[in-house]
């Protein structure tokens, strides 16, 4: 074995473990959707600082413990058995499940503490939105109806890290909902959903196995793969349909700078099989976070 291979095989200690744990390359899923409301806060003379931050700590604190939570649920259920993406650390022996418990109420209660700032601005509907996207978080891979395990975890996916992403860290900036802000959420929502859409294509047989019905093992590789494309192309069609309606100025095109990634992630997504798409994983979550922040520009400018 070489010695690349011998430091491969040694596990990770420490903070490496929860560093795994966390999922560090889907973060930027939290980071583009909170971008573009708080564009579409400039964009409509509301833009406050304190609000902005606290929504990108609440949005990224949820998305470690829906990660926490996703680690520790599919190993209770037996999903990780035959996994072949990145390591799981409680399926892999690295954390107990008691301390995967307490991580992941640690994390929710730290979010919890950041969503006060956003609920003394916004009153009850951002108290109800961010009760509903804790239950989200948790509810994706556990509890008595999974929404990950029959094939609902894309819708929610969609609503929660584009809707109430965007419009709702927009409204929390302006105290006002408006089309643009739920128009502008499109793509956010789009892109992040279509990570998961990689991840579940990659598991399908593992998942068929485990008895995880995702929207993938339901529809199939083909039908997934077309899932993927559409949402990609729908990402794209947003800037220009809102230029078109004289929403965006003509800086609608600066989030088409990113299409030569998107097109290689496009070819790789119909080509590639199993752990292969591990890389196309990585590069959607990269594309969310490019193409939001190119949209959030466009949107200010």
């Amino acid at each position: 074995m070489s010695v690349a291979g011998q430091r491969e095989s040694i596990p990770p200690v420490g903070w490496r473990v929860w560093w795994l744990a966390i999922r560090p390359r889907t973060l930027p899923a939290a980071v583009g959707p909170i971008a573009i409301g708080t564009a579409v806060a400039i964009h409509e003379d509301g833009f406050y600082l304190p609000a902005a931050l606290a929504a990108l700590a609440v949005a990224l604190l949820l998305q470690i413990a829906a990660n926490l939570a996703n680690d520790l649920f599919d190993f209770k259920r037996g999903a990780d058995v035959a996994r072949v993406g990145p390591t799981r650390v409680t399926q892999s022996g690295l954390v107990t499940t008691r301390a995967m418990y307490f991580a992941t109420g640690t994390v929710i209660g730290l979010a919890v503490i950041a969503g006060l700032v956003l609920v003394q601005r916004g009153g009850w509907p951002i108290f109800v939105l961010g009760l509903l996207s804790v239950l989200s978080a948790i509810a994706y891979t556990a509890g008595p109806y999974p929404l990950g395990y029959h094939g609902l975890g894309d819708l929610f996916v969609f609503l929660f890290f584009g809707l109430v992403g965007v419009a709702g860290s927009a409204y929390v900036q302006t105290l006002d909902l408006t089309w643009f802000a739920i128009a502008a959420s499109i793509p956010a929502g789009a892109l992040v959903t279509a990570i998961i859409v990689v991840n579940n294509l990659r598991d399908i047989e593992t998942d068929r196995a485990a008895k995880k019905r995702t929207l993938a093992v339901r529809i199939g590789r083909n039908g997934t793969i077309g899932e993927y494309s559409l949402l990609i192309s729908l990402a794209y069609v947003t800037p220009l349909s809102l230029w078109l309606n004289g929403n965006l100025s003509i800086w609608w095109w600066m989030s088409w700078v990113s299409v030569p990634l998107a097109w290689t992630l496009l070819r790789k997504v119909r080509s590639e099989r199993g752990r292969a798409l591990n890389p196309v994983l990585a590069g959607t979550a990269k594309l969310s976070l490019v193409f939001s922040l190119l949209f959030a520009g466009s949107i200010v400018l």
